[in-house]
């Protein structure tokens, strides 16, 4: 995992004090594997202060290794939450990302990346690595779009389109797509995604579920029923599980990915979206341990 480690700061009723929780897409989608029972390394940066140490407390006792260079003297990475009624979050960052240089975890069989890590000034950086990896090793790619932070449509557009191109696996969500590309129906969007390069893209649609699409198939499966406590994680729970299970069916291959068959995609989307269904339903970014998992089932 290369990308954004922080601390969510979470805003819920009004005049209630805010809550904190390790967050970051890349270092939730990490923490998610190593509850799962894989081995992971990720690849980060946040401060030598009392939210870094909560951060590297939290990732480690988990059983993420941290690779790399990962202490800064600036401060550690915040993201301000702000949940709606129905448990979604609107979000305000305090983050830089600037590696020098990267470099993946070593005998990885993938490399998952995207949020704030993809922008300037360390995306160069990152796009440079995978564009290096990416023949032999599969590349996961969430765009989890922010506009505050991304800039111009236009601009995260095109960032968005060269990291798709580099993925074999691009998950996002459908308010990532419906911003990227307003009034676009998702079905198109998809497929220019898929004809760009990879062999899987999922887009998450909330309660209404999610849909995987390859160049043969494409699969739409309903979200479990579950009572929202907030959304913090729950993208991240996706493709922490759609990682894991592709990982578990031996398909986590550059050469398998492609022939996946639509019997094991749709086994492994329902699977991910339970994860999301068990992150939901308690605060923070906290995705299910494998045993929670699989009593899920």
């Amino acid at each position: 995992m290369i990308g954004e480690s922080l601390v969510d700061v979470v805003y819920g009723r009004a005049g209630a004090p805010p809550t904190e929780h390790v967050g970051g897409s890349p270092a939730n989608v990490a923490l998610g594997l190593a509850r799962l029972g894989d081995a992971v390394g990720l690849v980060t940066q946040f401060g030598r202060d009392v939210r870094g140490e909560r951060v590297e407390a939290h990732l480690t006792r988990a059983g993420v290794t941290l690779t790399g260079s990962h202490l800064t003297d600036r401060a550690t990475a915040t993201a301000t939450a702000r949940l709606a009624a129905d448990g979604s979050a609107a979000y305000e960052f305090d983050l830089r990302w600037d590696p020098a240089t990267l470099a993946a975890y070593p005998g990885s069989v993938a490399v998952h990346t995207g949020s704030l890590g993809t922008l300037a000034p360390g995306g160069d950086v990152l796009a440079d690595l995978l564009g290096r990896i990416r023949r032999d090793t599969v590349v996961s790619y969430d765009p989890n779009v922010r506009p505050d932070l991304h800039g111009t449509r236009e601009y995260a557009r095109a960032q968005v389109e060269r990291f798709v191109r580099l993925a074999h696996l691009v998950k996002a969500s459908g308010d990532d797509v419906a911003w990227l590309y307003p009034g676009e129906p998702v079905a198109d969007v998809v497929a220019r995604w898929l004809a760009a390069g990879p062999s899987l893209v999922v887009v998450t649609e909330g309660g209404a579920g999610a849909r995987l699409a390859t160049p043969g198939y494409t699969v739409e499966l309903p979200a479990p029923p579950v009572t929202v406590v907030d959304t913090v994680g729950a993208g991240d729970s996706v493709t922490s599980a759609l990682l894991d299970g592709l990982y578990r069916h031996g398909v986590l291959t550059v050469g398998a990915l492609p022939r996946l068959a639509e019997e094991t995609a749709t086994e492994v989307l329902r699977r991910a979206l339970r994860a999301a269904a068990i992150t939901c339903g308690r605060p923070g970014a906290d995705p299910p341990t494998d045993a929670e998992l699989a009593a899920a089932t």
